[in-house]
């Protein structure tokens, strides 16, 4: 009942009554998303812009959506992942990174990946943002993209895994995605920061940003644990390591990185 009164709610005013954070959970992405505003706000590619700007300048340490920190908050396990994925193909590292939005990631690993024979970090992001990224970061290393199939197709070197970090959860279609990327049979997916319920049941939801971040909110999706991993493993993905990730929220949830492996190699 609680959930139907609040699809009433004009998205103006749920915005304003709820404070940051997420909340509810809602039948279809669709009802969600009417109480949001969305993830294509210009002010959003804007800020991450300009907090990003910072760190290539040696500003500050390390950015994650558009926040500037003076330390960089690392994930060894994905560091530690990406860095034995390079150590199977030749100490080299060819990476999609799917809605990598300017680079946050690779800013935030790349010291460490520094002593590679190769790196090549490529994004495949909204328009607005390969369009920013390629005017103002990208470079032999770092380079953006409108979709995986471009990707690619434009890259000489065989992928050799593909990230989403925090970027599943916020899809409206994400299995369908998945499926897109399945069929390259890339040998490594590594997913990171994303939700899980604690219950096993699948839970959308709407997520307030901080307005100190940028005004922004949009629908935000916890997966079941048990159809996520499974899903892979249909597809043909072993799922070899999984570790908590840095996330905190305010809903009873799991966040989880899990690094998957096609099964012709693992």
């Amino acid at each position: 009942m609680k959930e139907i009164l609040i699809q009433k709610i004009p998205a103006k005013l749920f915005i304003l009554l709820k404070g940051y954070g997420w909340y509810g959970n809602f039948p279809t992405w669709d009802v969600a998303k009417k109480l949001t505003t969305g993830y294509e706000s210009g002010n959003i590619v804007d800020r991450v812009k300009k907090s990003l700007l910072k760190v290539v300048k040696g500003e500050a340490a390390y950015e994650r959506d558009s926040v500037v920190f003076k330390e960089v908050e690392y994930s060894w396990e994905l560091v530690s992942s990406l860095l034995f994925i390079a150590s199977l193909n030749d100490n080299s590292l060819n990476i999609i990174d799917f809605g990598g939005s300017l680079g946050s990631t690779y800013y935030q690993n790349c010291f460490f990946l520094e002593g590679l024979h190769s790196l090549k970090w490529n994004i495949v992001e909204q328009p607005n943002f390969v369009k920013e990224g390629k005017q103002h970061f990208e470079n032999e290393m770092l380079k953006f993209y409108n979709s995986v199939e471009e990707c690619i197709s434009c890259t000489k070197e065989k992928i050799s895994v593909v990230l989403f970090s925090s970027v599943l959860p916020y899809l409206e279609t994400p299995y369908s995605i998945l499926e897109e990327v399945f069929k390259y049979k890339i040998e490594f997916i590594i997913v990171d920061r994303t939700g899980f319920t604690l219950n096993d049941k699948e839970r959308i939801t709407v997520q307030k940003v901080p307005n100190f971040i940028y005004k922004a909110s949009y629908p935000c999706r916890f997966f079941s644990w048990t159809r996520f991993v499974d899903f892979f493993e249909n597809n043909g993905y072993k799922l070899i390591y999984d570790f908590d990730a840095l996330d905190k929220v305010n809903i009873p949830s799991k966040y989880k990185g899990l690094v998957f492996r096609y099964k012709e190699n693992a």
